[in-house]
């Protein structure tokens, strides 16, 4: 098939006056042209159109989608620029029974990754993908993650049928020619194809969310692909995101010697004006985005965002580690991010947002639960149907979704897209119990002890029932393309190449007292350990040393203004020994499950765990 536009495009799409095949040579454009070639072969589109990432393009990609109802236009006035989406019902989250890493050995997957044999599984996709693209275009999206050439960015592209994807890819990544002569000149890239799966045929209705009722989102790691098929959703169908930029990417980091991390990225600037730099790994709805968007409560702190959700490490030169956020955007959990919760986001959605799943007010703005403390009288739901206060059900999907660039934010650090180094790594999860406020490693390797033990309720965004506690370790359990256990060994190895490491701290802003209460108050007032563990590495911090790690010595943390009083932060701070002893029985068991993968360096921090236990019992 050509790779042209098709004179079947219809006359009055705003999109057909671009589209042409870039006029770029280089030694690379011969293979991407033929790959392109030989997946329009299969899916048969009506056309294909190739995205030059221009701000015209991409109006007229909105424009398009209004027109063919996928896109609700909202009220300039209120939310310039912005739009909103509503899916499928059954199509609104990430799919983990669905997902596949289809390595060639079933070992390199590992027990906490769905496997398939990779020719099985191509076999199983390619009558799926046949014609799954007809009646549609095909567009070709040629995207970078991090900084167009930059040296810690990576290049791919995605094959999509969903305009709604290009738009959300647009936000959330670079694309554009740039990239397309990038690859041109050899540049290496990763190759992602990904269809709705609702072809049309001669006469057929479309419908404003086309999916499929059989999804799959299959990675082949060992020939760094991603297919995707069925869902229209989020990271489903927004490849470079969870897909490219953590399963992908993680084997494309053990392989050359950095890490791909479900990671926060922030600055933290104290009142004397000295910077750090704090990575943070934080499982979905855990208070990422408000930590990656923190406004201290402390006078004098301050915190710019470097990323809200990925960061891709690298050791340097000098033996330290650098980090990026490789992507260009955010996409958020809307439900819960509010003016009392974290006003930064509420700012950076002024306009310009790609909504989904949130509900639609009367004058043409849009709403989710926390985003006021009153809700309107009345609205329009997520499922597009008539809403009040008292009709017992949410009015915006549990897991409804913002799109925007991250250069809106207010709190955007004006360096943002490039490496900065590593002071601090933060590991974190939501744990009623026995999890203190604030614990120190011991060293590297008790930090990634502590990582991979990570354990968070569970959420919206995943599979299975809302509040049963999952292991999450390193807020990578859905998201590392490889063994875990390999992953842990990974971790290991990288802090043999670098010479000097960040500080690593586990945090709970989450635990609950014996009445079911918070004890911590959270959001802002999370500045506080922030502002303990920075003089900590000032030297100016005093903690105590319990069997877990360090945490604050009393009276250590800034409590200044804050009233929170001293049985809470004893509960806070409580260490059972019996209650950890019993988890240890618990991490014995999992780690048991990657058998004599496990390195065994977790095997002796968790021994000496059980060591230090016992001990503070006698």
């Amino acid at each position: 098939m050509a790779i042209i536009e098709s004179p079947t495009a219809r006359a009055t799409s705003p999109l057909a006056a671009y589209g042409a095949q870039p006029a770029v040579q280089g030694p690379g454009m011969a293979a991407l042209v033929a790959w392109v070639e030989e997946i329009a072969a299969l899916t048969k589109p009506d056309r294909i159109h190739w995205v030059d990432g221009s701000a015209e393009e991409h109006e007229a990609l909105l424009a398009q989608m209004v027109a063919d109802g996928t896109l609700i236009k909202l009220n300039d006035a209120k939310r310039p620029g912005s739009y909103l989406a509503r899916s499928d019902e059954a199509d609104v989250a990430r799919l983990e029974s669905r997902t596949f890493i289809c390595s060639d050995k079933q070992e390199d997957a590992g027990p906490t990754n769905n496997w398939a044999e990779p020719a099985e599984m191509r076999a199983t996709l390619r009558p799926l993908f046949d014609g799954s693209m007809r009646g549609r275009t095909m567009f070709v999206v040629p995207f970078s993650m991090g900084k167009v050439g930059g040296p810690i960015s990576q290049l791919g592209v995605q094959l999509t049928d969903s305009p709604y994807a290009v738009a959300s890819i647009e936000i959330m990544t670079r694309v554009g020619v740039e990239v397309t002569k990038l690859i041109a000149q050899g540049a290496p890239w990763v190759r992602t194809v990904h269809s709705v799966g609702s072809p049309l045929h001669h006469g057929d209705d479309d419908v404003a969310w086309p999916s499929n009722d059989e999804k799959y989102i299959v990675h082949f790691p060992d020939t760094l692909e991603v297919w995707s098929f069925g869902s229209g959703y989020g990271g489903n169908a927004i490849l470079a995101k969870k897909c490219y930029a953590l399963r992908i990417a993680s084997v494309i980091g053990r392989d050359q010697g950095w890490m791909a991390e479900h990671m926060l990225l922030i600055r933290v600037i104290d009142p004397q004006g000295r910077a750090y730099h704090v990575a943070a790994a934080f499982p979905s709805a855990c208070g990422k985005t408000n930590l990656a968007m923190l406004r201290p409560t402390i006078p004098g702190w301050k915190v710019e965002t470097l990323g809200d959700d990925i960061t891709w490490i690298r050791p340097g030169e000098d033996g330290r580690l650098y980090a990026i956020n490789p992507e260009a955007g955010f996409f958020g959990v809307a439900p819960g991010t509010g003016e009392s919760t974290n006003v930064t986001a509420v700012e950076t959605l002024w306009g310009n947002v790609l909504f989904t799943n949130v509900a639609l007010t009367d004058d043409g703005d849009v709403w989710w639960e926390g985003l006021t403390d009153e809700a309107p009288a009345h609205l329009i739901d997520w499922r597009g149907e008539d809403w009040t206060p008292d009709a017992g059900r949410p009015a915006a999907h549990p897991n409804s979704r913002f799109t925007v660039s991250a250069a809106q934010a207010p709190s955007i650090a004006d360096d943002w897209e490039e490496a900065v180094p590593l002071d601090v790594i933060l590991f974190g999860g939501r744990r009623a119990t026995n999890v203190p406020l604030v614990v120190e490693a011991f060293g590297w390797e008790h930090g990634v002890f502590l990582g991979s033990n990570i354990s968070s309720e569970r959420t919206a965004a995943a599979e299975g029932r809302v509040g049963e506690l999952r292991r999450d370790p390193f807020a990578m359990m859905p998201f590392c393309g490889y063994n875990m256990a390999d992953y842990f060994g990974h971790w290991l190895e990288m802090g043999r190449l670098a010479s000097q490491l960040p500080k690593v701290y586990q945090v709970n802003w989450f635990r609950r007292g014996a009445d079911g209460r918070f004890l911590w108050p959270g959001f802002g007032d999370n500045s506080r350990v922030i502002d303990w563990i920075v003089r900590r590495l000032q030297g100016e911090a005093d903690a105590v040393e319990t069997p877990i790690g360090p945490v604050p010595a009393p009276g250590s943390l800034n409590l200044s203004g804050l009233d929170v009083p001293q049985q809470d932060l004893d509960e806070l701070f409580e260490i059972d020994a019996d209650a950890w002893l019993e988890e240890a029985d618990l991490t014995d068991e999992f780690y048991a499950l990657f058998g004599e993968r496990t390195p065994v360096e977790l095997r002796e921090q968790l021994d000496g765990l059980r060591a230090r236990l016992k001990a503070a019992k006698d």
